[in-house]
């Protein structure tokens, strides 16, 4: 089981912001890690994710799927990085 913290748990309830057309509901939301470092055993930080519903975060993960752009990614970083400022988690 991953390390819990307020970003991750931040995810529970809130609306996919990956958006990638196939959303299995905000009961299905977690954070999705999003940065260039991450892989088999590591994770970018938390600020560099984007919250994704489980049917968003599979296709996500698989980085030949035309359906995830890097456009998508970046999108999805930023509207979620403005909605952790609002809930107190980004502090400016």
């Amino acid at each position: 089981m991953s390390k819990q913290n307020k970003i991750t748990r931040s995810a529970r309830g809130q609306a996919c912001t990956l958006r990638l057309g196939a959303c299995s509901g905000e009961d299905t939301v977690v954070l999705c890690h999003l940065g260039l470092k991450r892989g088999m055993a590591s994770k970018s930080h938390d600020i560099h994710a984007c919250y994704a519903c489980h049917a968003c975060h599979l296709i996500e993960e698989d980085k030949s799927n035309p359906l995830c752009s890097w456009y998508d990614r970046f999108r999805a970083m930023e509207e979620t990085q403005l909605i952790m400022i609002e809930l107190g988690l980004i502090k400016l």
